[in-house]
């Protein structure tokens, strides 16, 4: 299955995007459920147009986080983005 695109686009489980990180392109796939809880909706209806919108809203900080994971050496093609991407590290 090809991610091959520049512009964010939907899939079945979340939206496809690439990020670029010293001159390579890495493909990536936020989940629903990830965007679902970065935007702390938990029942947020899946329409496509509400999920793109919903990406939007959000795209600066799934760009970032997808750019550390792959400076990090995160590996995955797709690399995929879930909620726990965007869970906060627990302090003991």
């Amino acid at each position: 299955m090809s991610y091959n695109t520049s512009q964010p686009h939907l899939m079945q489980d979340g939206v496809a995007f690439t990020v670029t990180v010293e001159t390579i392109d890495r493909q990536c796939v936020v989940t629903r459920d990830a965007i679902h809880a970065l935007s702390n909706l938990k029942n947020v209806d899946n329409d496509d147009a509400e999920m793109m919108n919903l990406f939007q809203a959000y795209e600066t900080t799934i760009n970032g986080v997808a750019r550390r994971l792959v400076s990090a050496g995160v590996t995955g093609s797709p690399l995929i983005m879930r909620a726990a991407t965007f869970s906060a590290p627990r302090t003991e």
